[in-house]
Protein backbone atom coordinates (compact mmCIF):
# COMPACT_ATOMS: atom_id res chain seq x y z
CA UNK A 1 0.00 0.00 0.00
CA UNK A 2 2.88 2.39 0.67
CA UNK A 3 4.34 2.13 -3.32
CA UNK A 4 1.11 4.03 -4.26
CA UNK A 5 1.68 7.57 -2.12
CA UNK A 6 5.43 6.91 -3.23
CA UNK A 7 4.22 6.92 -6.64
CA UNK A 8 2.23 9.93 -6.62
CA UNK A 9 5.05 11.80 -5.22
CA UNK A 10 8.05 10.72 -7.96
CA UNK A 11 4.87 11.32 -10.59
CA UNK A 12 3.55 14.72 -9.13
CA UNK A 13 6.88 15.81 -9.12
CA UNK A 14 8.25 14.84 -12.70
CA UNK A 15 5.00 16.23 -14.31
CA UNK A 16 5.43 19.89 -12.15
CA UNK A 17 9.10 20.11 -13.46
CA UNK A 18 8.31 19.47 -16.89
CA UNK A 19 5.14 21.86 -16.49
CA UNK A 20 5.79 25.77 -17.75
CA UNK A 21 6.54 27.87 -15.26
CA UNK A 22 3.08 29.40 -14.47
CA UNK A 23 1.88 25.71 -13.49
CA UNK A 24 2.55 24.60 -10.09
CA UNK A 25 1.36 21.26 -9.15
CA UNK A 26 3.73 20.71 -5.86
CA UNK A 27 0.95 21.86 -3.07
CA UNK A 28 -0.40 18.21 -4.61
CA UNK A 29 2.60 16.51 -2.52
CA UNK A 30 0.01 16.81 0.42
CA UNK A 31 -2.02 14.22 -0.66
CA UNK A 32 0.62 11.29 -0.03
CA UNK A 33 0.98 11.73 3.47
CA UNK A 34 -3.09 12.15 3.95
CA UNK A 35 -3.32 9.02 1.70
CA UNK A 36 -0.88 7.47 3.97
CA UNK A 37 -2.40 8.14 7.15
CA UNK A 38 -5.70 6.22 6.37
CA UNK A 39 -4.09 3.04 6.22
CA UNK A 40 -0.49 3.35 8.32
CA UNK A 41 0.44 4.39 11.20
CA UNK A 42 1.96 7.65 12.59
CA UNK A 43 5.78 6.98 11.65
CA UNK A 44 5.15 5.60 8.01
CA UNK A 45 3.13 8.70 7.64
CA UNK A 46 5.97 11.09 8.93
CA UNK A 47 8.30 9.60 6.01
CA UNK A 48 6.16 10.25 3.40
CA UNK A 49 5.33 13.83 5.16
CA UNK A 50 9.29 14.13 4.48
CA UNK A 51 9.56 12.74 1.15
CA UNK A 52 6.72 14.99 0.12
CA UNK A 53 8.35 17.66 1.46
CA UNK A 54 11.92 16.79 -0.22
CA UNK A 55 10.14 15.94 -3.63
CA UNK A 56 8.66 19.48 -2.95
CA UNK A 57 12.30 21.13 -2.23
CA UNK A 58 13.83 19.70 -5.51
CA UNK A 59 10.92 21.54 -7.56
CA UNK A 60 12.35 24.68 -6.28
CA UNK A 61 15.47 23.71 -6.95
CA UNK A 62 15.26 22.57 -10.30
CA UNK A 63 12.87 25.69 -11.08
CA UNK A 64 15.69 27.68 -9.59
CA UNK A 65 13.19 29.98 -7.41
CA UNK A 66 13.96 27.84 -4.01
CA UNK A 67 14.47 31.02 -2.09
CA UNK A 68 10.74 32.83 -4.22
CA UNK A 69 7.87 33.66 -1.61
CA UNK A 70 5.79 30.90 -3.98
CA UNK A 71 8.48 28.05 -2.73
CA UNK A 72 8.67 29.00 0.67
CA UNK A 73 5.06 29.78 1.14
CA UNK A 74 4.24 26.20 0.03
CA UNK A 75 7.32 24.67 2.01
CA UNK A 76 5.15 26.36 5.23
CA UNK A 77 2.13 25.29 4.12
CA UNK A 78 3.01 21.76 3.55
CA UNK A 79 5.19 21.47 7.08
CA UNK A 80 2.11 22.65 9.09
CA UNK A 81 -0.96 20.25 7.22
CA UNK A 82 1.79 17.63 7.54
CA UNK A 83 2.71 17.87 11.57
CA UNK A 84 -1.64 18.11 11.69
CA UNK A 85 -1.70 15.05 9.54
CA UNK A 86 0.91 13.23 11.32
CA UNK A 87 -1.14 14.30 15.01
CA UNK A 88 -4.17 13.89 13.71
CA UNK A 89 -2.74 9.86 13.33
CA UNK A 90 -1.47 9.37 16.76
CA UNK A 91 -4.93 10.46 18.16
CA UNK A 92 -5.90 7.57 15.65
CA UNK A 93 -3.52 5.42 16.98
CA UNK A 94 -4.33 5.98 20.14
CA UNK A 95 -8.46 5.61 20.06
CA UNK A 96 -7.89 2.13 18.13
CA UNK A 97 -6.23 0.86 20.98
CA UNK A 98 -8.61 1.89 23.36
CA UNK A 99 -10.91 0.37 21.42
CA UNK A 100 -8.89 -2.61 21.43
CA UNK A 101 -9.04 -2.70 24.87
CA UNK A 102 -12.65 -2.04 25.33
CA UNK A 103 -13.55 -4.76 22.93
CA UNK A 104 -11.16 -7.43 25.17
CA UNK A 105 -13.10 -6.53 28.15
CA UNK A 106 -16.41 -6.77 26.65
CA UNK A 107 -15.91 -10.30 25.01
CA UNK A 108 -14.59 -11.20 28.62
CA UNK A 109 -16.91 -10.05 30.30
CA UNK A 110 -19.37 -11.70 27.81
CA UNK A 111 -17.39 -15.28 28.13
CA UNK A 112 -17.91 -14.82 32.23
CA UNK A 113 -21.80 -13.38 32.33
CA UNK A 114 -23.78 -14.65 29.30
CA UNK A 115 -21.56 -18.03 28.45
CA UNK A 116 -22.36 -19.46 25.12
CA UNK A 117 -25.02 -22.29 25.02
CA UNK A 118 -23.88 -25.97 24.23
CA UNK A 119 -25.04 -27.07 20.49
CA UNK A 120 -26.71 -29.86 22.30
CA UNK A 121 -27.92 -30.73 25.70
CA UNK A 122 -29.83 -33.42 26.16
CA UNK A 123 -32.48 -34.33 23.21
CA UNK A 124 -32.22 -30.89 22.47
CA UNK A 125 -30.25 -28.93 19.57
CA UNK A 126 -29.62 -24.68 20.99
CA UNK A 127 -28.66 -22.01 19.23
CA UNK A 128 -27.89 -18.34 20.46
CA UNK A 129 -27.03 -15.04 19.00
CA UNK A 130 -26.77 -11.68 20.73
CA UNK A 131 -26.76 -7.92 19.35
CA UNK A 132 -25.61 -5.51 21.96
CA UNK A 133 -27.17 -1.88 20.74
CA UNK A 134 -24.51 -0.36 23.12
CA UNK A 135 -21.33 0.74 20.33
CA UNK A 136 -18.27 -2.03 20.67
CA UNK A 137 -20.12 -3.77 23.64
CA UNK A 138 -20.58 -7.51 23.43
CA UNK A 139 -23.12 -8.14 26.16
CA UNK A 140 -25.52 -5.66 28.00
CA UNK A 141 -29.71 -6.01 29.33
CA UNK A 142 -30.33 -9.56 27.57
CA UNK A 143 -29.58 -12.82 28.75
CA UNK A 144 -30.24 -16.15 28.35
CA UNK A 145 -28.98 -19.31 30.41
CA UNK A 146 -29.55 -23.01 30.35
CA UNK A 147 -29.34 -25.95 33.41
CA UNK A 148 -29.70 -30.06 33.26
CA UNK A 149 -31.58 -31.05 36.00
CA UNK A 150 -32.28 -35.03 36.42
CA UNK A 151 -35.34 -35.19 34.31
CA UNK A 152 -34.55 -32.59 31.70
CA UNK A 153 -33.38 -29.28 30.74
CA UNK A 154 -34.17 -25.61 32.00
CA UNK A 155 -33.68 -22.63 29.84
CA UNK A 156 -34.34 -18.53 30.97
CA UNK A 157 -34.64 -15.47 28.36
CA UNK A 158 -34.73 -12.00 30.17
CA UNK A 159 -34.42 -8.98 29.62
CA UNK A 160 -33.66 -6.06 31.80
CA UNK A 161 -35.73 -2.92 32.16
CA UNK A 162 -33.07 -0.54 30.27
CA UNK A 163 -30.60 -1.07 27.92
CA UNK A 164 -26.88 -1.65 26.97
CA UNK A 165 -23.90 -1.38 30.03
CA UNK A 166 -26.13 0.22 32.76
CA UNK A 167 -28.17 -2.96 32.90
CA UNK A 168 -25.09 -5.28 33.09
CA UNK A 169 -25.25 -5.98 36.71
CA UNK A 170 -29.11 -6.70 36.79
CA UNK A 171 -28.29 -9.32 34.04
CA UNK A 172 -25.11 -10.88 36.67
CA UNK A 173 -27.71 -11.28 39.03
CA UNK A 174 -30.08 -12.75 37.63
CA UNK A 175 -27.96 -15.15 35.83
CA UNK A 176 -26.10 -16.00 38.57
CA UNK A 177 -28.99 -16.70 41.19
CA UNK A 178 -30.36 -19.07 38.26
CA UNK A 179 -26.83 -21.07 37.59
CA UNK A 180 -27.12 -21.52 41.41
CA UNK A 181 -30.90 -22.62 42.04
CA UNK A 182 -32.14 -24.28 38.77
CA UNK A 183 -31.10 -27.57 39.61
CA UNK A 184 -32.13 -27.15 43.17
CA UNK A 185 -36.09 -27.16 42.94
CA UNK A 186 -38.16 -29.53 41.94
CA UNK A 187 -40.85 -27.38 40.21
CA UNK A 188 -40.65 -24.14 37.82
CA UNK A 189 -42.98 -21.82 40.00
CA UNK A 190 -39.83 -22.49 43.66
CA UNK A 191 -37.45 -21.39 40.51
CA UNK A 192 -39.61 -18.23 39.47
CA UNK A 193 -39.96 -17.29 43.00
CA UNK A 194 -36.51 -17.59 44.39
CA UNK A 195 -35.57 -15.88 40.97
CA UNK A 196 -38.15 -13.05 41.87
CA UNK A 197 -36.95 -12.89 45.61
CA UNK A 198 -33.34 -12.56 44.75
CA UNK A 199 -34.29 -9.87 41.83
CA UNK A 200 -36.04 -7.94 44.45
CA UNK A 201 -33.98 -7.94 47.70
CA UNK A 202 -30.87 -6.68 45.76
CA UNK A 203 -32.82 -4.13 43.75
CA UNK A 204 -34.23 -3.24 47.83
CA UNK A 205 -30.77 -3.43 48.90
CA UNK A 206 -29.88 -0.71 45.84
CA UNK A 207 -32.37 1.52 46.90
CA UNK A 208 -31.44 1.63 50.53
CA UNK A 209 -27.92 1.89 49.77
CA UNK A 210 -28.79 5.17 47.53
CA UNK A 211 -31.02 6.56 50.10
CA UNK A 212 -28.23 6.33 52.46
CA UNK A 213 -25.67 7.91 50.43
CA UNK A 214 -27.66 11.09 49.81
CA UNK A 215 -29.25 11.36 53.55
CA UNK A 216 -32.62 9.94 52.89
CA UNK A 217 -34.20 7.65 55.60
CA UNK A 218 -33.84 4.18 55.15
CA UNK A 219 -36.06 2.02 53.70
CA UNK A 220 -35.79 -1.36 55.25
CA UNK A 221 -37.02 -4.96 53.48
CA UNK A 222 -38.16 -6.71 56.16
CA UNK A 223 -39.19 -10.13 53.90
CA UNK A 224 -36.55 -9.98 51.82
CA UNK A 225 -35.08 -13.87 51.89
CA UNK A 226 -32.43 -14.68 54.32
CA UNK A 227 -30.71 -16.45 51.66
CA UNK A 228 -27.03 -14.69 51.13
CA UNK A 229 -28.00 -13.08 47.27
CA UNK A 230 -25.57 -12.92 44.42
CA UNK A 231 -23.92 -10.74 44.14
CA UNK A 232 -24.12 -7.55 41.80
CA UNK A 233 -21.88 -6.05 39.26
CA UNK A 234 -22.07 -2.13 40.30
CA UNK A 235 -23.31 0.09 38.07
CA UNK A 236 -21.51 1.83 35.62
CA UNK A 237 -20.33 5.49 37.29
CA UNK A 238 -21.48 7.20 33.77
CA UNK A 239 -24.56 5.76 33.83
CA UNK A 240 -27.27 8.08 34.31
CA UNK A 241 -30.30 6.86 37.43
CA UNK A 242 -33.37 5.93 36.16
CA UNK A 243 -35.31 6.28 39.26
CA UNK A 244 -38.90 4.09 39.58
CA UNK A 245 -39.07 0.50 39.88
CA UNK A 246 -36.78 -1.91 38.08
CA UNK A 247 -37.66 -5.07 36.38
CA UNK A 248 -36.50 -8.12 34.67
CA UNK A 249 -38.49 -9.46 32.40
CA UNK A 250 -38.47 -13.23 31.75
CA UNK A 251 -39.55 -16.66 30.55
CA UNK A 252 -38.92 -19.83 32.05
CA UNK A 253 -38.87 -22.65 30.23
CA UNK A 254 -38.77 -26.47 31.44
CA UNK A 255 -38.42 -29.52 29.00
CA UNK A 256 -38.31 -32.96 30.40
CA UNK A 257 -35.71 -35.15 27.93
CA UNK A 258 -39.01 -37.53 28.22
CA UNK A 259 -42.49 -37.04 26.48
CA UNK A 260 -43.04 -34.60 24.03
CA UNK A 261 -44.31 -30.95 25.77
CA UNK A 262 -42.71 -28.26 27.35
CA UNK A 263 -43.37 -26.52 30.97
CA UNK A 264 -43.62 -22.53 30.59
CA UNK A 265 -44.06 -19.73 32.91
CA UNK A 266 -43.76 -16.08 31.37
CA UNK A 267 -43.22 -13.23 33.96
CA UNK A 268 -44.33 -10.08 31.25
CA UNK A 269 -41.74 -11.57 28.85
CA UNK A 270 -42.55 -11.59 24.79
CA UNK A 271 -44.24 -14.99 23.99
CA UNK A 272 -42.13 -17.81 22.13
CA UNK A 273 -42.87 -18.84 19.20
CA UNK A 274 -43.68 -22.56 18.33
CA UNK A 275 -42.02 -23.40 14.66
CA UNK A 276 -43.46 -26.44 13.19
CA UNK A 277 -43.50 -27.56 9.03
CA UNK A 278 -47.76 -27.00 9.52
CA UNK A 279 -46.99 -23.57 10.82
CA UNK A 280 -46.19 -21.04 13.41
CA UNK A 281 -47.80 -20.87 16.47
CA UNK A 282 -47.67 -18.38 19.56
CA UNK A 283 -47.20 -19.86 23.35
CA UNK A 284 -49.78 -17.53 24.81
CA UNK A 285 -49.54 -18.18 28.76
CA UNK A 286 -53.10 -17.78 30.24
CA UNK A 287 -52.01 -16.73 33.32
CA UNK A 288 -48.59 -14.46 33.07
CA UNK A 289 -46.39 -13.38 36.28
CA UNK A 290 -45.70 -10.01 36.76
CA UNK A 291 -42.02 -9.15 35.68
CA UNK A 292 -39.17 -10.47 38.26
CA UNK A 293 -38.23 -7.75 40.98
CA UNK A 294 -42.14 -6.78 41.19
CA UNK A 295 -43.04 -9.42 43.48
CA UNK A 296 -43.53 -7.33 46.68
CA UNK A 297 -45.60 -4.82 44.65
CA UNK A 298 -47.74 -7.36 42.87
CA UNK A 299 -47.35 -10.88 44.83
CA UNK A 300 -47.44 -13.59 41.95
CA UNK A 301 -49.34 -16.68 41.82
CA UNK A 302 -46.73 -18.69 39.13
CA UNK A 303 -49.10 -20.69 36.96
CA UNK A 304 -47.48 -23.04 35.12
CA UNK A 305 -48.40 -23.69 30.93
CA UNK A 306 -47.76 -27.14 29.27
CA UNK A 307 -47.71 -26.96 25.11
CA UNK A 308 -46.75 -29.90 22.72
CA UNK A 309 -42.91 -29.80 21.97
CA UNK A 310 -42.58 -33.13 19.33
CA UNK A 311 -39.56 -34.21 17.70
CA UNK A 312 -38.92 -31.73 15.03
CA UNK A 313 -40.30 -29.09 16.40
CA UNK A 314 -38.47 -25.45 17.01
CA UNK A 315 -39.27 -23.11 19.99
CA UNK A 316 -38.34 -18.97 19.24
CA UNK A 317 -37.77 -17.31 22.73
CA UNK A 318 -36.87 -13.64 22.01
CA UNK A 319 -36.52 -10.45 23.67
CA UNK A 320 -38.75 -7.19 22.73
CA UNK A 321 -35.57 -4.98 21.48
CA UNK A 322 -36.24 -7.47 17.98
CA UNK A 323 -40.01 -7.28 17.98
CA UNK A 324 -39.93 -3.72 18.89
CA UNK A 325 -36.71 -2.80 16.27
CA UNK A 326 -37.60 -0.57 13.64
CA UNK A 327 -36.86 0.40 10.28
CA UNK A 328 -36.13 4.15 8.76
CA UNK A 329 -39.78 4.37 8.11
CA UNK A 330 -40.65 3.34 12.39
CA UNK A 331 -41.95 0.25 11.00
CA UNK A 332 -41.76 -2.40 13.38
CA UNK A 333 -39.75 -5.88 12.66
CA UNK A 334 -42.20 -8.33 11.76
CA UNK A 335 -40.42 -11.11 13.33
CA UNK A 336 -43.31 -13.73 12.78
CA UNK A 337 -43.56 -12.94 9.25
CA UNK A 338 -40.06 -13.03 8.85
CA UNK A 339 -39.55 -16.22 10.69
CA UNK A 340 -41.85 -18.10 8.24
CA UNK A 341 -39.63 -18.38 5.35
CA UNK A 342 -36.82 -20.24 7.40
CA UNK A 343 -38.96 -22.02 10.27
CA UNK A 344 -37.75 -25.54 9.16
CA UNK A 345 -33.57 -24.58 9.20
CA UNK A 346 -31.80 -26.15 11.66
CA UNK A 347 -31.19 -23.61 15.15
CA UNK A 348 -27.99 -22.27 13.78
CA UNK A 349 -29.22 -21.72 10.23
CA UNK A 350 -32.40 -20.64 11.50
CA UNK A 351 -30.98 -17.66 13.58
CA UNK A 352 -28.19 -16.78 11.16
CA UNK A 353 -30.92 -15.89 8.44
CA UNK A 354 -32.62 -14.11 11.12
CA UNK A 355 -29.46 -12.07 12.51
CA UNK A 356 -28.77 -10.87 9.02
CA UNK A 357 -32.59 -9.94 8.32
CA UNK A 358 -32.85 -8.10 11.56
CA UNK A 359 -29.56 -6.42 11.08
CA UNK A 360 -30.80 -4.87 7.85
CA UNK A 361 -34.45 -3.96 8.69
CA UNK A 362 -32.61 -1.44 11.42
CA UNK A 363 -29.80 -0.21 8.89
CA UNK A 364 -27.15 -2.44 11.22
CA UNK A 365 -28.00 -0.08 14.04
CA UNK A 366 -30.57 -1.14 17.00
CA UNK A 367 -31.98 1.16 19.34
CA UNK A 368 -31.97 -2.03 21.88
CA UNK A 369 -30.23 -5.11 22.82
CA UNK A 370 -31.58 -8.21 20.90
CA UNK A 371 -31.03 -11.84 21.93
CA UNK A 372 -32.86 -14.64 20.37
CA UNK A 373 -32.10 -18.36 21.21
CA UNK A 374 -33.72 -21.02 18.95
CA UNK A 375 -34.48 -24.75 20.39
CA UNK A 376 -35.16 -28.16 18.61
CA UNK A 377 -36.37 -31.45 20.08
CA UNK A 378 -34.30 -33.90 18.13
CA UNK A 379 -36.00 -37.50 17.11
Amino acid sequence: MTALPLALIVLITVVDILSPPEVHLGPLLIVAPALTASFAGPRATGGVALLALAALTVIGGVRDDLTSVNIETQLSAQVIVSVLIVGLRVLRERHERELARVRSVSEAAQRVLLRPLPERIGPLALSSVYLAAEAEAQVGGDLYAAARTTSGTRLLVGDVRGKGLSSLGDAALLLGAFRAAAHLHTDLPSLAAYLDGSVSWDLAQLAEGRRTETGRPEIRNSDAPRAEPSRRLPPPESAPDEGGESFITAVLLDIPDHGESVHLIDCGHPPPLLLRPEGIATLVTKYPAPPLGLGELAPATYEVQTFPFRPGDRLLIYTDGVIEARDTQRRFYPLTERVSAWQTERPAALLHHLRRDLLAHVGHRLDDDAAMVVVERLP
